[in-house]
């Protein structure tokens, strides 16, 4: 007989969202269990943010035949090196599979914090240009949803984590709420005004909008620029769960964190119509436990919460809990990247930088606001930044000997780099679903995979690599390069959709709430929540959605409703 506790409030995972529904829950009066299917963190000996490459076995440059038996995945994400591979599951303990053999590359962290320890930090909003896509185009379902219902939680959010970023008033990217920006170096200040001239304004470059302090916030210390951020941060400069959010809630004795608690289903109660709570595999022990609450929230990133409700699969639902629509795991999401190009930059070989700034620029979307752009619909942006060359060009470099060396002391010259992300159509072939023939280390069924991208996501990679180049060449660089690189989808690590928010109850997994049309007690506030992608990086919008679903919710609760 498995052990049974109750709760008021149930939180599945500990990462951005998990976070988050963590403290608005408990500092809201709720006794809330958090369930991290991972261990637990101890910053002081799990972060190396000062470990040196000669201080570890390979010299920074990994273990290759342990990578590759253990993470042959996971080391694809440049975040996963010798430092900080720990943070990355094992992929052979956390297997699923692909279509067609068209790869998908699942990017996963299980501990306390989730993937919030070793995420990029870029936080952007949102706007109506977004919300409004798919009723605009006609591809995926209306947004329930307009930039007026969220930006009060876009502000809420922004003051607890702290974003560093410069206003611009453009309509396509609102401004957030900012601590002082980090500042453009010479090359990027050059550029950008380069762009401003000659594209009327149209362009606009800015400095990266990102969940790192540039002030002391909220007890966390403003960054130094040491330039490790995904080694983790014991100054807690950057946002994290573990950082922040999870304090938070830890500070009013209301949460309960379990690591090593493997989600197995949430258990329905066909009775009542709610979910009564979930069952949970302890993953050192194997021991099967049930916990009861009141609200569930599902914030396990978006696959793996998708996964545990086709594994909660019931009579009424036999295709997975919640799933009346028959839309829940379609419409998978990622972003696209790797359209760009970069050159070289002069008249600045007398300047220099200090400091590791972990940042860079962002260029907002110019394609498709007022006119349509006949090859593709959407848009992209670019993240990238100028830089000096060090002394590792040497690699690529002819020479020999004292005098070649010596010349490597001396800074190379400055190069500018854009670097695209785009925005991916929500189309319902792109889906996930359980796999019947294999399961992961604790006896879960895992997911079978399939995702491509279409002719309108490369038509837009296309489109970034020309627009770079004629950026570059407005700015007067020189040995101008393009590339498209053609990276599977998942690898951006913004993975959404797949039980979408949306208006019709017959088209869409959750409402405007991020609630469950069908299991009322219900909420998935991550990832899987997204009703189309946008081009931004998508975490901030996360964590607003998932603090408006927590205030919905416990208003519910406080009606009688729930």
């Amino acid at each position: 007989m498995p052990r049974q506790e109750r709760y008021d409030a149930i939180v599945v995972g500990s990462g951005i969202t998990g976070g988050w529904a963590a403290k608005e829950l408990t500092e809201r009066g709720l006794r809330t269990l958090v369930l991290e299917a991972g261990r637990s963190i101890d910053p002081e000996n799990d972060y190396v943010m000062t470990t040196q490459a000669w201080e570890l076995p390979f010299r920074g440059r990994r273990d290759r035949i342990k990578q590759e038996k253990e993470r042959p995945i996971q080391r694809e994400c440049y975040a996963c090196d010798e430092w900080s591979e720990k943070f990355f599951v094992r992929d052979d303990e956390n297997p699923y599979t692909t279509e067609d053999g068209k790869p998908f590359l699942w990017i996963r962290s299980r501990q306390v914090g989730g993937r919030s320890i070793v995420w990029g930090r870029q936080v952007y909003r949102l706007s109506n240009l977004d919300f409004e896509a798919n009723a605009r185009d006609g591809f995926g379902v209306d947004w329930p949803i307009r930039y007026a219902d969220i930006e009060p939680w876009y502000d809420h959010v922004e003051r607890f984590i702290g974003v560093s970023g410069q206003a611009e008033g453009l309509a396509q990217l609102p401004d957030s709420r900012f601590l002082p920006p980090m500042s453009l170096n010479c090359a990027e200040q050059h550029v950008r005004e380069s762009l401003m001239s000659h594209f009327s304004g149209e362009r606009v470059l800015t400095i990266g909008r990102c969940a790192i302090l540039t002030a002391n916030h909220g007890g966390r210390q403003a960054c130094h620029y040491c330039g490790t951020c995904e080694r983790g941060c014991t100054t807690h400069s950057y946002f994290s769960s573990l950082a922040a959010t999870l304090p938070a809630a830890a500070i009013t004795g209301r949460m309960t964190l379990r690591p090593h608690s493997v989600v197995h289903s949430v258990i329905y109660d066909p009775t009542s119509g709610r979910a009564s709570g979930v069952r949970v595999i302890d993953a050192e022990t194997q021991e099967t436990f049930e916990f009861y609450g009141r609200v569930v929230f599902l914030c396990a990133s978006a696959l793996e919460s998708t996964r545990i409700l086709l594994h909660s699969a019931t009579e009424r639902w036999p295709d997975g809990l919640a799933n009346s629509s028959g839309q829940l795991g379609h419409n998978l999401m990622d972003h696209t990247m790797g359209g760009g190009a970069q050159g070289d930059i002069s008249g600045m070989d007398d300047k220099w930088v200090y400091g590791r700034r972990p940042n860079g620029i962002y260029l907002p979307r110019f394609r498709n606001i007022s006119e349509q752009h006949p090859d593709f619909l959407r848009g992209y942006a670019y993240q990238g930044g100028g830089s000096r060359i060090g002394w590792a060009r040497g690699n690529d470099m002819p020479g020999f000997g004292a005098d070649f060396k010596h010349s490597l002391r001396a800074p190379g010259p400055w190069q500018f780099r854009f670097y695209g992300f785009g925005e991916c159509l929500p189309r319902e072939s792109n889906q996930v679903s359980l796999d019947p023939d294999r399961v992961d280390a604790w006896g879960i069924p895992v997911l079978n995979i399939h995702c491509e991208w279409s002719d309108n996501e490369r038509a837009a990679l296309n489109d970034m690599s020309i627009q770079a180049a004629e950026m570059l060449e407005a700015a007067g660089a020189s040995e101008i390069s393009t590339f498209i690189e053609d990276n599977p989808p998942g690898l951006t690590i913004h993975e959404m959709g797949t039980a979408r928010m949306g208006r019709d109850p017959a088209t869409s997994v959750l409402n405007g709430w991020n609630q469950s049309w069908d299991v009322p007690n219900l909420f998935v506030t991550d990832g899987a929540c997204m009703t189309s992608s946008a081009n931004q990086n998508p975490s901030l919008t996360y964590m607003a959605l998932t603090a408006r679903a927590v205030d919905y919710a416990v208003k519910q609760i406080a009606d009688g409703e729930l």
